[in-house]
């Protein structure tokens, strides 16, 4: 979870497959995702109602899954190339 972009609009997750004992959500909020090391922060589940809790219906949405929330906004969508890349991996 991208902590330090907490506040802005919109709201957004993806989900990649789950690996290493992690759900495979990433998520931040505002318009800009970036891949520097730092930007994402590891949170456990029980803590995402203190931070986002309006994703919380969406997180058993399988691998391969976006969504995107603000106020009076709301767009959930499949994205394959979020399991494209892992199934590359596997081969």
């Amino acid at each position: 979870m991208a902590l330090q972009t907490r506040g802005q609009h919109p709201l957004n997750a993806l989900r990649h497959a789950p690996a290493a004992g992690t759900s495979g959500w990433y998520v931040w909020w505002g318009d800009t995702l970036t891949e520097h090391p730092d930007f994402f922060q590891p949170l456990h589940v029980e803590h995402l109602a203190d931070y986002a809790a309006e994703l919380i219906p969406y997180l058993s949405l399988p691998a391969g899954w976006r969504v995107q929330l603000a106020p009076g906004h709301e767009d959930v969508w499949f994205d394959a190339t979020l399991i494209q890349s892992e199934r590359a991996k596997d081969s």
